[in-house]
Protein backbone atom coordinates (compact mmCIF):
# COMPACT_ATOMS: atom_id res chain seq x y z
CA UNK A 1 0.00 0.00 0.00
CA UNK A 2 1.43 3.73 -1.04
CA UNK A 3 2.16 6.26 1.64
CA UNK A 4 -0.61 8.50 1.35
CA UNK A 5 0.68 12.28 -0.16
CA UNK A 6 2.09 14.58 1.56
CA UNK A 7 0.31 17.16 3.25
CA UNK A 8 1.00 20.62 1.97
CA UNK A 9 1.87 22.64 5.19
CA UNK A 10 0.61 25.82 3.59
CA UNK A 11 -2.57 24.28 3.28
CA UNK A 12 -3.01 24.03 7.06
CA UNK A 13 -3.86 27.77 7.19
CA UNK A 14 -6.05 29.84 5.49
CA UNK A 15 -6.73 33.36 5.57
CA UNK A 16 -9.94 35.12 4.67
CA UNK A 17 -10.26 38.97 3.70
CA UNK A 18 -12.49 40.43 6.01
CA UNK A 19 -12.06 37.57 8.69
CA UNK A 20 -10.37 37.79 12.16
CA UNK A 21 -8.52 40.84 10.86
CA UNK A 22 -7.22 38.78 7.91
CA UNK A 23 -4.86 36.90 9.65
CA UNK A 24 -4.23 33.27 9.16
CA UNK A 25 -6.37 30.58 10.81
CA UNK A 26 -5.90 27.42 11.22
CA UNK A 27 -7.67 25.50 9.10
CA UNK A 28 -11.60 24.35 9.77
CA UNK A 29 -11.42 26.86 12.72
CA UNK A 30 -11.90 30.68 13.51
CA UNK A 31 -8.33 30.21 16.14
CA UNK A 32 -5.90 32.47 14.55
CA UNK A 33 -2.06 32.12 14.45
CA UNK A 34 -1.82 35.34 16.76
CA UNK A 35 -4.03 33.35 19.49
CA UNK A 36 -1.02 30.18 19.43
CA UNK A 37 1.46 32.58 19.53
CA UNK A 38 0.21 34.41 22.60
CA UNK A 39 -0.05 31.04 23.99
CA UNK A 40 3.17 30.09 23.49
CA UNK A 41 4.61 33.47 24.52
CA UNK A 42 2.67 32.59 27.88
CA UNK A 43 4.98 29.64 28.43
CA UNK A 44 2.61 26.85 26.69
CA UNK A 45 4.35 24.26 24.96
CA UNK A 46 3.18 23.26 21.48
CA UNK A 47 2.15 19.89 23.34
CA UNK A 48 0.20 21.63 25.90
CA UNK A 49 -1.74 23.63 23.11
CA UNK A 50 -2.28 20.97 21.53
CA UNK A 51 -3.63 18.66 24.65
CA UNK A 52 -5.93 21.87 25.53
CA UNK A 53 -7.67 21.40 21.82
CA UNK A 54 -7.85 17.44 21.49
CA UNK A 55 -10.52 17.47 18.55
CA UNK A 56 -8.11 19.28 16.30
CA UNK A 57 -4.87 17.80 14.40
CA UNK A 58 -1.97 19.02 16.21
CA UNK A 59 0.06 19.70 12.73
CA UNK A 60 -2.92 22.63 12.71
CA UNK A 61 -0.91 23.98 15.76
CA UNK A 62 2.74 22.51 15.03
CA UNK A 63 1.91 24.84 11.50
CA UNK A 64 0.54 27.91 13.44
CA UNK A 65 4.06 28.06 15.48
CA UNK A 66 6.27 27.60 12.23
CA UNK A 67 4.07 30.30 10.52
CA UNK A 68 4.51 32.94 14.65
CA UNK A 69 8.66 31.98 14.21
CA UNK A 70 9.26 32.43 10.55
CA UNK A 71 7.53 35.78 10.92
CA UNK A 72 7.85 36.29 14.77
CA UNK A 73 8.56 40.38 14.31
CA UNK A 74 5.21 41.13 12.23
CA UNK A 75 3.66 38.84 14.86
CA UNK A 76 4.70 40.26 17.96
CA UNK A 77 4.16 43.10 16.76
CA UNK A 78 0.73 43.48 15.80
CA UNK A 79 -0.14 41.34 19.12
CA UNK A 80 1.75 44.55 20.65
CA UNK A 81 -0.80 46.80 18.81
CA UNK A 82 -3.72 44.95 19.98
CA UNK A 83 -2.57 45.07 23.56
CA UNK A 84 -2.27 48.59 23.62
CA UNK A 85 -5.80 49.27 21.73
CA UNK A 86 -7.32 46.66 24.64
CA UNK A 87 -5.35 48.81 27.41
CA UNK A 88 -6.76 52.20 25.50
CA UNK A 89 -10.58 50.84 24.81
CA UNK A 90 -10.50 49.95 28.76
CA UNK A 91 -9.49 53.33 29.65
CA UNK A 92 -12.01 55.23 27.69
CA UNK A 93 -14.45 52.61 29.48
CA UNK A 94 -13.46 51.72 32.39
CA UNK A 95 -16.84 50.67 34.19
CA UNK A 96 -17.23 48.46 30.52
CA UNK A 97 -13.62 47.10 31.44
CA UNK A 98 -13.83 46.92 35.29
CA UNK A 99 -12.10 43.63 36.87
CA UNK A 100 -14.36 41.45 39.44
Amino acid sequence: MAAPAPTDIGSLLVVKKGFRQGRPCLRGTGITVHSVAAAHLMGYSGEEICAQNPDLDPSLFHAALAYYFANRKRVEAELSSDDRAGAEMAARHPRTFASS
